[in-house]
């Protein structure tokens, strides 16, 4: 009674129901052509744990005690799958690692967004957001346990065969490359105005060390690369915490700097010769100046960027798969808490540092907050500081966002293979050097921004858990007019509508002339 694995996860996302009776599952590996002969004789509930896709062995090692001896038979025999361990990272760690992906380069878009959108309609989309993304994640969870497979392509692949892996592949690719991109952008062009600071220099003439492009090649290299050759993720988890705490010192020092930065501020060119012409909010006349008065609705053409730079601040739907795998004692239920944990935490820092950057800047604000520092004292200490700590983070996020994308490639190229460090490290390689020339010729940061989150960002977050969930969930368990799946079915048609409203207003502001990510801004 040998399957195959296409016969396993036939489309209409019934394939575990199989798992009640007693299925073989043949899995060939294409490197040495041993093979893996696996008796699964479970229960359904059990099944859902132990009755994995075969690109995804480690699930068998996770599962509950009494598939401990049908394991034990077949170990001999089985080859090491590029994701083929237990789950040994802690509660903690794996916090820190989603937390991490989930915080990147976004925050330093957020007081802009909130500046286009006001501070009310702001925190709705904030709330809005990270409730569906928990949701979400929630959807995935739920698919990834009832057919045992811990991998966001497959879960494609078992609801929608070759096209499904194939689309859910491209879309993590996609995103992650842009986020990537994003974070580098970054590097590219903060370090170059740090060293400038450290170093003093008004005029640079031209050295290379205050170039971005060599700069941004050269962290790649020395510091990237190295933690992205790292086997497992769960390695990562202390650079994730120490990233983690580069931006909490951001928001205090954001926070901070609300306090000791007049309204209107002057840019240093100018306040260098005019200093008496620094005046507060309240010297004139006793009436606040209208620029320094905080917006609770506010609605323009660059509101076209905001819910996309919203929806790209949350993505981290990726990288939850691949955490649960690496989970120790995992479960459904713990794998949400660590989710839970981690999006209410930059729930609230996303909040924190939006507010207190815009009502630093009101309208003056730019889409990439720490310029708009850079305009009133390009020597401030403290902004200097920062700007260290924005640097270490990003870069420290890259390697974690880029473990997905390289697993993204394993399951669409290389299926069947089994862990090669030379395959390993080329993919990493080819992907930075890859990432490295889309930064040094991108545009601006806010236009990786807009584009990335207005098409991949609605698949990974509401399309695909949601039309997955659909397939993969019995109709026995639960029937098409349920509710859970007429809920699902909602969600994805709020990441069509929110894909298509997003791309819209994202092309008219480009053909009008009058975006901020055409003009350079």
């Amino acid at each position: 009674m040998s399957a195959s694995a296409e016969v396993n996860a036939v489309p209409n996302g019934k394939g575990h129901e199989s798992c009640e009776m007693t299925a073989m599952t043949k899995t060939t590996s294409a490197e040495d052509g041993q093979t893996l002969d696996a008796t699964c004789s479970e229960t359904e509930s059990n099944c859902a744990q132990n009755c994995a896709s075969p690109h995804n062995a480690e699930n068998a090692e996770a599962g509950n005690s009494k598939s401990h001896d049908f394991i034990s038979d077949a170990e001999d025999k089985k080859t090491t799958r590029f994701t083929d361990f237990e789950g040994k990272t802690s509660f903690g760690m794996s916090v820190f690692n989603l937390g991490n992906a989930i915080m990147g380069s976004g925050i330093l878009g957020l007081a802009y967004a909130m500046a286009n959108t006001g501070v009310v309609l702001f925190l709705i989309l904030l709330t809005v957001v990270a409730a569906l993304s928990s949701y979400s994640i929630h959807l995935l969870l739920k698919s990834s346990g009832i057919v045992g497979i811990r991998a966001y392509e497959q879960l494609g692949f078992r609801a929608f065969g070759i096209p499904g892996k194939m689309a859910a592949g491209i879309a993590i690719t996609l995103q992650n490359i842009g986020a990537m991109s994003s974070y580098l952008y970054i590097v590219k062009s903060e370090f170059p105005l740090v060293i400038q600071a450290f170093l003093k220099v008004d005029n640079p003439a031209g050295e290379w060390y205050l170039n971005g492009n060599y700069l941004v090649v050269i962290v790649s290299l020395a510091v990237i690369l190295p933690l992205a050759l790292m086997k497992q993720l769960g390695y990562l988890g202390y650079t994730s915490g120490f990233s983690l705490s580069c931006m909490l010192f951001f928001l205090v020092s954001v926070i901070y700097k609300k306090f000791n930065i007049p309204c209107p501020f002057v840019d240093f060119a100018f306040n260098a010769t005019n200093t008496v012409l620094n005046i507060s909010a309240n010297d004139t006349g006793g009436e606040v100046d209208p620029a320094c008065i905080p917006k609770m609705a506010n609605l323009n053409i660059q509101t076209a960027y905001t819910i996309p730079i919203l929806a790209f601040a949350f993505v981290c739907h990726p990288e939850v798969l691949p955490i649960y795998t690496e989970l120790r004692d995992a479960s459904k239920k713990k794998m949400q808490h660590v989710a839970n944990i981690s999006i209410a935490v930059m729930y609230c820092m996303y909040f924190l540092a939006a507010l207190f950057g815009y009502l630093t800047f009101y309208g003056e604000v730019e889409a990439e907050l720490l310029h708009t520092y850079s305009r009133i004292d390009p020597y401030d200490v403290l902004i200097l500081c920062v700007r260290v700590a924005v640097l270490t983070a990003v870069t420290l996020t890259v390697p974690i966002v880029l473990f997905p994308v390289r697993r993204a490639i394993q399951q669409m190229a290389f299926p069947n293979k089994t862990f090669n460090w030379p395959r390993h490290i080329a993919i990493a390689f080819v992907l930075l050097t890859f990432i490295n020339l889309l930064v040094i010729f991108a545009p601006n940061i806010l236009g990786i921004f807009g584009i990335i989150g207005a098409t991949s960002a609605p698949c990974l977050i509401f399309i695909f858990p949601a039309v997955f969930y659909i397939r993969i969930v019995p109709k026995e368990e639960e029937p098409m007019r349920s509710l859970p799946k007429i809920l699902a079915a909602c969600f994805a048609g709020v990441g069509f509508l929110f894909m298509i409203m997003s791309l819209s207003f994202i092309i008219i502001d480009w053909t009008s002339g009058s975006s901020k990510a055409v003009s350079g801004h």
